[in-house]
Parts: structure tokens; C-alpha cells; sequence
């Protein structure tokens, strides 16, 4: 498949700096508060899903906890990007803040009485969720504002590689706050990491304000009418098109339902202690991201191509499956180490290319578009991971899961 849309001709040279991105001073500060945030983010996981358990003991309520994490990205990805694309990024983004903060202090505040109920855990948890689509799609068209098309590659990478720093680091700080502080005062605390992308945003010189040219249109916010027409007005761009279902393909067959079962692959693959096998399996797959991250940003690797995506999601795919069939430990570390690596490399550069590609005036429906597709399809990867999981065991779902991906990529290759 050829990319029938240009990219900017500088878009292709910032891969050949290192750490292109890095050099905005805007993004340091950016990239900085983003990984103190999803910092945050991890913590507050890792306390509230803590006392659920030990209060509750409810499976149905760890499941209502992914779900509700999920959801509002499918339903409410597009209408936030339609409200960034009609105000001021920066303002949806600290309302988002806003609203991880109140959800912190509603845990502490329940946490302190002892008087949680589970209705009251689920509000919670989908204010969570709302909390996350407020600032994901307006974050991406902030990054766009803070380095130009020239750098965005390098912006989206070292942004996603924040993510996976987040999920490494974000548990270890959750569990020794937990320890040190207690769960009350522990994710009471926690509100201070969301605080400096808060201020950081109040006059962060970027956003509507601070584009040159003539400002785009301002459109109405519609819900589901901008879903079906932000579809129509990218039927034609073929570049975003394959790169929004190749998203939506490996969120839906796989997303990161495998992350709540690696339990059973540790118990399974029997070395040593579970409890530690466990960890290092979720520490390998992140640890990839990280590597590959600071790898194709050092080395400048892998300009922006549609081909080149779709490759790296297949061999995401292959390593997965290998991965879930692994007999021993040390073969089964590795391929999902090699999993990890290969799925910050392909997702980067898919959201690179919608981004790069996306029309200046939608640009904020078309990244929410693709996060509908790429974090709101999450939501069911559940059934194919974990609901046939309970069918055919987790190493049988996992594989055919990612083995659907492949094929679904594969055949994205013959698209003209």
C-alpha cells in the first residue's frame, strides 16, 4: 500500500536528529508534567484497585474497573477532540486534571469514613475514565502546537516511550507509598503529581491564541454526528484511513487485555516465585517500550510510512503469539520484551501519520477518530483475550488474537 497523501518535507528529517522533540524547550517542560500526570495516573491504580479488592473481593467490580477505563475512550474520543478543535486545548486538558483529582480525593475521602459502597467505587471509577478522554486527544493536538509537523514524530515517540516510563516506575511509587503512608493520605498525596501539568498549562505559550494564519472554522459540537462525519471526511485519505484500523485491529483482538492475565502466564511458565515472575513480565514489556524508544530516538530510525507500520504491528503480532505458546521462562521474557518494543515503535508511528496527514481544521476530530479506535477498542479485548481465555486457556486466546491482528494487518498491505 503506497501513502497517496504527502507528508511535510521536514516531517521525514526530524528522525535524523536525535531527541528532535527534546530541543522545544515548550516539549521538555510538556514531556516532564506528562510523566509526573500518567505517573499519577498509575499510583492511583494501583491504591484503589488495592482496597477494592480487599473491601469487596468482587471480580465483577475489577472487570466494571477495566470497562469504565475504556468506554468513555469509544464513546467520547471524538467529541474531545471536537471541543479541542473548537477551544483552547490547554483548558480541556486541565479540566481533565481536574476531574483525576476529584476521583483522588473521593477515594481518600471513602477510604477515611470506611463507608465505600460499590455504586459509589463505580462513579468513581468512570469519573476516572472520563477524566483520561479529556486529556489524551487534546494532549496529541498540543504536541502538534508545541513542535511543529518538523518534530512530531519525535514528540509522539518520546511521548508514548512517557507512557511506558509511567507504567514502570508509577506501580513501584504506588506500592511504597501505599507502605509509607497508608491509602487515605497515600492517594491523598498523589493529587500533587497532577498539579504541575496544571499550572505548567495556565500560560504555556501554545494553542489557538499563538497559530499563525487564519484561525479555522469554529463547528458545533455534535457527538455522534461528528463520529459519522469525521469518518466521511477521511474516507479518502488513505494513509489515515490504514493506520486508524490497523489501531483499531490490534486494540480490539488484543489491546492490553494480556496485562490482566500475566498472572496465569507466570503461574503457568512455573520459575520460581509467581509472585516475582509475574513482575518481571510486566517490567520486560514495558522495559521494551522504554528501549524502544530511547533506541530509534537515538539512532533516528524509522521515518514516518504507513508500510512500515503495518510491518512493525505484524511482527508485534508474531512476537505475542509467541510469547502466549513460550514453554520456558527465559524464551517467554524475551519475545514479550520483543513485544513491547515493537508496539511502541508501530503505535507511535500510526498516530504520527494521522497527525501529520489529518486536515488543520479537524485535526482534533481525526486524532479523536483514531483514539476511538486505538484506546476505545480496548474495551473488548476482554472477550477475545479474556472471555475465550476461560474457553480454551489464556496462551490459546492470547495467540489467536494476535494472530487475527496479523491477518487483519497483513491484508491492510493490499489496500491500493
Amino acid at each position: 500500500m503506497s501513502d497517496t497523501r504527502a507528508i511535510p518535507v521536514n516531517a521525514s528529517l526530524s528522525t535524523k536528529r536525535s531527541f528532535a522533540a527534546m530541543r522545544h524547550p515548550g516539549f521538555r517542560a510538556q514531556f516532564i508534567t506528562f510523566v509526573l500526570a500518567m505517573m499519577a495516573d498509575n499510583i492511583e491504580h494501583v491504591i484503589s484497585y488495592w482496597m477494592l479488592y480487599q473491601k469487596f473481593h468482587s471480580p465483577a467490580l475489577a472487570g466494571f474497573a477495566i470497562v469504565s477505563h475504556w468506554l468513555p475512550f469509544l464513546l467520547f474520543s471524538v467529541a474531545s477532540g471536537a471541543l479541542a478543535d473548537r477551544f483552547d486545548p490547554r483548558r480541556i486538558i486541565q479540566i481533565g486534571m481536574g476531574l483525576f483529582i476529584i476521583a483522588s480525593l473521593s477515594w481518600s475521602y471513602f477510604f477515611v469514613t470506611g463507608a465505600l459502597q460499590m455504586w459509589q467505587a463505580m462513579v468513581i471509577l468512570v469519573i476516572h475514565g472520563c477524566a483520561g478522554v479529556l486529556w489524551q486527544t487534546p494532549n496529541q493536538m498540543l504536541l502538534y502546537d508545541i513542535v511543529g509537523p518538523s518534530d512530531l514524530e519525535s514528540a509522539v515517540r518520546l511521548n508514548a516511550m512517557a507512557r511506558y516510563l509511567a507504567v514502570l516506575v508509577g506501580p513501584a511509587v504506588g506500592g511504597a507509598i501505599l507502605l509509607v503512608f497508608g491509602p487515605a493520605p497515600g492517594i491523598m498525596l498523589n493529587t500533587i503529581f497532577y498539579l504541575p501539568l496544571v499550572l505548567w498549562l495556565m500560560n504555556a505559550p501554545y494553542g489557538p491564541r499563538y497559530r499563525a494564519g487564519t484561525p479555522a472554522p469554529r463547528r458545533a459540537v455534535r457527538g455522534l454526528g461528528d463520529i459519522m462525519q469525521t469518518m466521511r471526511d477521511i474516507k479518502d485519505h488513505s494513509v489515515i484511513v490504514s493506520m486508524t484500523l490497523l489501531a483499531g485491529a490490534a486494540s480490539f483482538f488484543v489491546g492490553n487485555a494480556y496485562s490482566s492475565q500475566m498472572p496465569g502466564f507466570a503461574n503457568d511458565l512455573g520459575h520460581g516465585d509467581p509472585g516475582a515472575s509475574y513482575s518481571l513480565l510486566l517490567a520486560a514489556d514495558a522495559a521494551g517500550g522504554l528501549l524502544a524508544g530511547v533506541v530509534l530516538e537515538g539512532g533516528g530510525l524509522l521515518p514516518p510510512k504507513s508500510r512500515t507500520a503495518i510491518v512493525l504491528a505484524m511482527l508485534w503480532c508474531a512476537a505475542l503469539a509467541t510469547f502466549s505458546l513460550a514453554k520456558t521462562y527465559p524464551l517467554a521474557l524475551g519475545f514479550l520484551f520483543a513485544a513491547g518494543f515493537l508496539e511502541l515503535s508501530f503505535n507511535a508511528m500510526a498516530q504520527s501519520l494521522v497527525q501529520l496527514n489529518a486536515p488543520s481544521d479537524k485535526r482534533g476530530r481525526v486524532i479523536g477518530l483514531f483514539n476511538m479506535s486505538s484506546l476505545g477498542l480496548r474495551a473488548f479485548s476482554g472477550i477475545s483475550v479474556g472471555l475465550l481465555g476461560s474457553l480454551i486457556g489464556v496462551h490459546w486466546s492470547l495467540a489467536l488474537s494476535a494472530l487475527a491482528t496479523l491477518a487483519f494487518a497483513g491484508s491492510l498491505l493490499l489496500l491500493p
